[in-house]
């Protein structure tokens, strides 16, 4: 799990990477929750999602938002964090050229701005989104819904009610071509507290089930080395 420090839109972005074995392993981007109230790679859901696509054979980058930790920036209202988004993405693919697919996962703010790169970015065809704030943001660009993913929710959010989500879910569940599961578990609040390995059990089986199906990659051309630049 090494330390990354790579280039964003306003300035160094710091994070943390595993570079998975097969060379054709898919890519997983993990976004963290709001940078204003305490948000930070090292989330325990972001942690939990992390490890979940590790063990999954993914090369797997969680990093921190501009403003957040060692990142440079400010908070700018999740238009610069989608472009962090976007440059680590980048990042990602600069040493993966022959990926054999691309997710997107992220919790509560980090939901909302993963589902947004998803809409920008078409190489991208799943998604994982955590107690997505669907009373807080608007959603409403998911019109259509590109790829097929995962939404999770706490019965028990007291910050962002469960129905709102479910209303979300059912909405996206209703287009053509694909696929959402929405699933809720029970008791558990808006942070998951003691509720973290129901939710990673969720994760690993739904990531099992959607990577039996893949298309073989095509043969692998050399990657390049893989840079560790500290500060």
């Amino acid at each position: 799990m090494p330390e990354v420090i790579f280039n964003g839109p306003d300035g160094r972005l710091e994070g943390r990477y595993h570079h998975g074995k097969s060379p054709n392993a898919p890519l997983a981007l993990l976004l963290h929750p709001h940078p204003q109230h305490g948000g930070t790679m090292n989330n325990k859901v972001v942690y939990a999602l992390y490890h979940a696509f590790v063990r999954r054979g993914f090369s797997t980058l969680r990093f921190n938002f501009r403003g957040v930790g060692r990142s440079q920036g400010k908070f700018d209202n999740g238009q610069g964090e989608l472009s962090d988004a976007a440059s680590a993405l980048d990042w990602m693919q600069s040493f993966n050229a022959n990926a054999s697919a691309c997710w997107v996962g992220g919790f509560s703010f980090g939901a909302w701005i993963g589902m947004q790169l998803l809409m920008r970015r078409p190489e991208i065809d799943g998604f994982v989104s955590v107690a997505p704030p669907a009373n807080v943001f608007d959603f409403s660009f998911l019109a259509p819904c590109p790829s097929s993913g995962l939404i999770v929710h706490g019965t028990n959010d007291d910050l962002v009610p469960e129905p709102t989500v479910a209303k979300l879910a059912a909405k996206l569940a209703t287009q053509r071509n694909i696929k959402v599961r929405y699933q809720t578990i029970e008791g558990a609040n808006h942070f998951f507290g003691t509720h973290l390995e129901a939710l990673d059990g969720m994760v690993d089986a739904y990531l099992g089930e959607s990577m039996v199906a893949r298309p073989t990659a095509p043969p692998p051309v050399p990657e390049p080395e893989l840079a560790v630049a500290l500060p």
